[in-house]
């Protein structure tokens, strides 16, 4: 959806003016998968409006394909409003709070990243598709204390909420290598839910002769924003329904003990999802953990091809225990942080394109930080990420180079303009700096 950032700090009552810019977990993902080389499509609905309009071109101009993107004549493009900060989640059980008619409104301490959704893959509907646009995750950086924040959604009725089984194109989101999914999607109504569960249902890839065809890798952020839930839902249920249906799941520990009440660090989340193949577990400030299983989705390659892609869906409920887990910790960067918003879903953008690269898991997780630190170190939520050699050669350091990394704004060298590929020399003076650890 369109977001309009404050054009100073402060209350929303004491702004006075805002800049319109894009917002959207799975837009964000298209774009940097598109930044990142990646033919990718983005799927959803916005309205008939000139909103839906500027949100379409903007998202196209990063060489994301939006052809399958709906416009719907009856109801608007969904819109919200927010100032700076970092998000701050409810802990489990506690009550939702109904949101006033036609808006919602959340006190956070990082600012919704994203709204409508559908998927993103990586080429045009009907070509053969690397990835899908997902959702916002926690910032994969050393961040500054930051005080709460307030963000206000105008979604009631809008055109993103009313996407369902019924009007999305499912052959074209399940065309792609990779299908990127998130919770924000499921908390805008019922039917948005009901389009989420059938696009992971364990029958996805199976025709009606029940042989195996192509299953895209689904990758799915759980991306909980208080604000968007009305009550009577039951969100813990609901994505961690969705997530035991995925390949590749992100959580932070922080949302793990919002939705569920889950203590004791990332084996305990690992424990209250065991079925996704890769479980990318953040811990803020601290870095990742990745849950990996030897077998599990590994590639992004059709089902037929891979043991992978369909280790999860085919011995869920069969009684057969998931194989042992390879666990694998990457430190957070320092970052001189400038904003965090949108720096989640460059971290999801980073590590699906490097899985997609058939990269090991450690630097899967490595192109997640360093695509997030691009975000980090730029006010809005799309930055220009590293170019792949640098990223390449940052990624490959080894435990100690790493951790002298200390990344500060300007350091990939490159613009912060859609379609833009070059990158600044790392002299004496680049922002990149690398030093000794304290």
């Amino acid at each position: 959806m369109v977001t309009f950032l404050p054009s100073r700090p402060g209350r929303l009552a004491d702004v006075p003016s805002f800049e319109r810019a894009i917002g959207g977990a799975e837009s964000n993902v298209a774009c940097g998968l598109a930044a990142a080389g990646h033919r990718v499509a983005w799927v959803s609905r916005v309205g008939a409006d000139g909103f839906g309009e500027y949100l379409v071109d903007t998202i196209g101009s990063y060489g994301v394909d939006t052809r399958a993107v709906q416009r719907d004549p009856q109801r608007p493009t969904g819109i919200y409003f927010r100032t700076a900060g970092e998000r701050v989640l409810q802990p489990a059980q506690e009550p939702a709070q109904e949101p006033a008619e036609g808006s919602a409104q959340e006190s956070a301490r990082e600012p919704v990243d994203g709204y409508a959704a559908g998927g993103a893959s990586d080429a045009a509907p009907g070509g053969a598709t690397d990835a899908a646009a997902g959702g916002a995750t926690d910032a994969s950086a050393v961040l500054p204390a930051a005080a709460a924040s307030e963000v206000v959604y105008y979604r009631a009725g809008s055109a993103a909420s009313a996407m369902s089984c019924a009007n999305m194109p499912a052959d074209v989101l399940r065309s792609g290598r990779v299908l990127h999914l998130t919770g924000i999607t499921a908390a805008l109504s019922p039917d948005c839910r009901a389009l989420l569960r059938d696009l992971t249902g364990r029958d996805v890839g199976r025709d009606t002769d029940r042989d195996r065809v192509h299953r895209p890798l689904l990758s799915f952020d759980v991306n909980h924003r208080v604000g968007l839930w009305r009550a009577g839902d039951d969100p813990g249920d609901v994505l961690r329904d969705l997530a035991r249906r995925c390949d590749v799941v992100f959580v932070g520990d922080d949302e793990a003990h919002a939705l569920w009440g889950v203590t004791g660090g990332p084996d305990a989340v690992r424990a209250a999802l065991p079925e996704p193949g890769v479980l990318v577990v953040k811990q803020g400030s601290t870095g990742v953990t990745v849950f990996h299983h030897p077998e599990g989705a590994e590639g992004a390659k059709d089902t037929q091809d891979t043991e992978g892609a369909k280790s999860t869906q085919d011995t869920e409920g069969a009684g057969v225990p998931p194989p042992p887990d390879t666990v694998t910790f990457v430190p957070a960067l320092r970052v001189d942080v400038v904003a965090p918003v949108g720096a989640g879903d460059a971290f999801a953008a980073g590590f699906l394109s490097a899985t997609l690269r058939g990269l090991p898991v450690r630097d899967r997780v490595r192109h997640g930080h360093l695509t997030a630190a691009a975000v980090l170190t730029v006010p809005g939520d799309l930055a220009a990420p590293p170019t792949r050699a640098q990223a390449d050669r940052l990624a490959a350091l080894d435990a100690a180079g790493w951790a002298a990394l200390h990344l500060a704004p300007g350091w990939t060298g490159t613009p912060p303009v859609p379609g833009t590929a070059s990158a600044g020399p790392e002299g004496p003076d680049s922002p990149v700096r690398e030093v000794d650890a304290p």
